[in-house]
């Protein structure tokens, strides 16, 4: 009872130890956070156009000269449907814009390579699919069933193109495919470059100079680098010399003697450090930061408790939501990190379980078993087992190998009253019956 009382006191009082308080937090992306960095600038082009109206050999031109062909986005574009006017400008636009990317997610981030995949014209505008689109196929006919079989598969792949509509307010005129390519630059740009090439057309003018020229600044993130001067020949991941506890840089080295060599230290996602090694030359180094604040767009997201600046509850003149809860309406909330009561047994739960006790029967033992103590059932009495030793007509000789001799359980049939083998005497043959 003593050990028992000192367990029961050990246990409460590791209970009762102070704890460290934990405090649990959501944190949402919002649709600011998540879109800070999308460019919604729009500069409508300047071309003219016929007066005549398109023909029936003209719309054959364009969709034999416009499907298939592949160009670059201009800007981020969402898997929705965008409306662009001839000389005009797109719709939607400024923070719709941002908001449609953020609902329906982007079919392609700026300089990725897009297909037209489908061209229809209809009335006043030209309607291009990029990439599939951004409805699944089948859509509609996926519903419609014919004795219980599916008119077309539900495949499940879910749409991930875009949209553009080249509106015509006065309708289509007679235009070409290089002139429906150039009504397009502001969103795509259909000329012969690489990805690279089209995603230094989207940075500012600055940045865009530098990777025409091939040269790296210090700032730069490392798909400029890659634009400006392509894929490195060799990459060197190491510790700072003399720090072992230093973080990791990684270096990219371009050319080999007897050429100039460049070597490009990375820090995170930005150049650090630019060393340019020319034969008979001393060596440069370029280890201050040559961009501006605004030119790289910083690759960081601001988290807040429900996209909201974290602050003193009503600072704003509003009250946060309360967080969700299993809690009725109305019912108190316990505090917070509250430690609970421990619930020992009592005298009063043991008298509540002592008619019940009272009241149960014991089972009933098998009739015949051992445990059974009922008259109606004697017990069975158990004959002793002969020993090796006994033998005679109801013991078998145990010693015998063979079963048919004197002392077995077997009676000797030779020679005995109606045995079909007569007795036969030691040294003669067995004689045989005849049938």
């Amino acid at each position: 009872m003593a050990t028992r009382t000192h367990r029961w006191t050990l246990l409460a009082g590791c209970l009762l130890l102070p704890a460290q308080p934990f405090y649990a937090q959501v944190f949402v992306v919002g649709e600011k956070t998540a879109t800070a960095d999308i460019s919604t600038s729009f500069h409508p082009t300047n071309l003219q156009l016929s007066d005549q109206k398109l023909n029936e050999r003209g719309r054959r031109e364009l969709v034999r000269n416009l499907e298939a062909e592949q160009g670059f986005a201009h800007r981020p574009l969402p898997i929705g449907v965008l409306s662009l006017e001839a000389n005009g400008e797109l719709s939607p636009g400024g923070e719709k814009y941002r908001e449609m990317i953020y609902k329906k997610g982007q079919a392609a981030a700026p300089g990725d390579r897009v297909v037209v995949t489908a061209l229809n014209i209809k009335g006043d505008r030209i309607v291009l699919d990029f990439n599939g689109g951004p409805y699944a196929k089948h859509r509609f006919l996926s519903h419609v069933q014919l004795n219980n079989a599916p008119v077309a598969a539900n495949t499940g792949e879910q749409p991930t193109g875009s949209r553009v509509e080249l509106v015509f307010p006065k309708g289509i005129p007679d235009i070409s495919a290089p002139e429906v390519k150039a009504l397009l630059e502001p969103v795509v740009d259909f000329g012969v470059k690489s990805g690279e090439q089209a995603y230094a057309d989207t940075l500012p003018p600055r940045i865009k100079d530098a990777i025409a020229a091939h040269e790296v600044l210090v700032g730069m993130n490392h798909r400029m680098v890659l634009a400006s001067l392509g894929s490195p020949e060799s990459k060197i991941r190491e510790k700072e010399s003399g720090d072992a506890n230093g973080s990791r840089y990684e270096e990219w080295i371009y050319g080999h003697v007897p050429q100039t060599v460049k070597f490009i230290r990375f820090k995170g996602d930005r150049v650090a450090q630019v060393q340019i090694a020319a034969l008979g030359k001393p060596i440069e180094l370029h280890d201050k930061n040559e961009l501006e604040e605004g030119d790289v767009p910083a690759n960081i997201r601001q988290i807040a408790m429900g996209d909201r600046a974290p602050g003193k509850e009503g600072e704003d003149g509003t009250t946060p939501a309360a967080p969700p809860s299993l809690r009725l309406p109305g019912e108190a909330a316990e505090p917070v990190n509250a430690q609970g009561k421990v619930q020992y047994p009592t005298d009063k739960d043991k008298d509540k379980d002592k008619d019940k006790r009272l009241d149960r029967q014991p089972i009933p033992a098998a009739p015949g078993s051992p445990a059974d103590t009922s008259a109606d059932y004697p017990q069975q009495q158990t004959s002793p087992i002969p020993s090796a030793s006994q033998s005679g007509p109801g013991y078998p000789n145990q010693n015998s190998p063979y079963p048919n001799q004197p002392g077995g359980p077997y009676p000797n049939q030779q020679g005995q009253p109606g045995s079909p083998y007569p007795q036969n005497t030691p040294g003669q043959p067995r004689s045989r019956t005849q049938p």
